[in-house]
């Protein structure tokens, strides 16, 4: 298996961790895969299957595919509200704990709003404050790392335009225990032209730029519904988007993607939609 950008998407695991996961993984063609480990939308934190644990952890390693959590998307460490912030630290402290007993490389999570402009100073210190410890935590105790995914832009987010990344990393020293996830259609909705000729070149040289080389560790490739700069997060099927596929193609050649895997996450009913993209972006990364 090329051990160079292995693509693969977003994987159920509605019936059980393994037991739901690594078929639809086997049918889309993955090479990576991305779970949730609790409810996308909610704060419970549930504690897992260990029989499934296993079977997931022995699976991926069989199977030579890397995988990767996405916390819940109800995560924002920048929220006014303390009782936000502190479900948020226990959201994140929850899934590195299940990805090591998984066996995942790292925890993904959204950058973040600080809702309103007056609290936009504290939102930065909170990240000092609440987020420090848990990396300091995460690498002393040899969890997965955590990767902040930029986000679409609108209601105050802490980063959405790439170059955010530079003072966002600065809230906690440039801690080696936290990368970036880049995913296309949230830079496409915050402003960055990856259409362009060079676009997405440009995008990506601004990425490593601000975060510095080798914070990139993770893509999230989705095509949008929307126009560049809309802000507006609506994930559409590779190359049938307002994208299209040639940034796709020119993602591939950048040399800070090399050695970083590709998860999709665009719109379809079970393993279809994803294989036909994960079948697509391996024409384009291996033409």
């Amino acid at each position: 298996m090329l051990l160079d950008r292995r693509i693969g998407s977003h994987t159920r695991t509605s019936g059980g961790l393994a037991k739901a996961a690594l078929p639809y993984a086997d049918a889309a063609g993955s090479e990576t895969v991305q779970v949730y480990v609790s409810n996308s939308r909610g704060w419970a934190l549930p504690p897992g299957d260990p029989k499934q644990d296993i079977l997931f952890r022995d699976g991926i390693g069989e199977r030579e595919l890397p995988a990767y959590i996405h916390a819940s998307l109800l995560v924002n460490l920048g929220s006014p509200t303390e009782l936000t912030v502190e479900r948020s630290i226990a959201t994140l402290d929850h899934a590195l704990r299940r990805g090591k007993a998984i066996g995942a490389t790292a925890v993904v999570y959204h950058a973040g709003s600080s809702v309103d402009e007056a609290h936009a100073e504290k939102a930065m210190h909170q990240l000092h404050e609440q987020l420090l410890p848990l990396l300091e935590t995460a690498a002393a105790e040899g969890l997965p790392r955590l990767l902040v995914e930029p986000s679409a832009g609108g209601g105050r987010s802490l980063a959405s335009k790439v170059q955010d990344l530079e003072a966002y990393l600065a809230a906690v020293e440039g801690h080696p225990w936290l990368g970036v996830c880049f995913d296309t259609c949230h830079a496409w909705a915050a402003g960055h032209d990856l259409a362009a000729p060079g676009g997405m070149t440009g995008t990506l040289d601004a990425l490593v730029a601000a975060a510095g080389p080798g914070r990139l560790q993770l893509i999230h490739a989705n095509d949008s519904k929307d126009a560049c700069g809309s802000t507006r997060d609506r994930h559409e099927t590779i190359g049938k988007g307002t994208i299209g596929a040639a940034p796709f193609a020119e993602l591939f050649t950048h040399p800070a993607t090399a050695g970083v895997p590709i998860i999709v996450e665009t719109p379809t009913v079970e393993h279809e939609g994803h294989a036909a993209d994960i079948a697509l972006l391996k024409s384009l990364r291996d033409a």
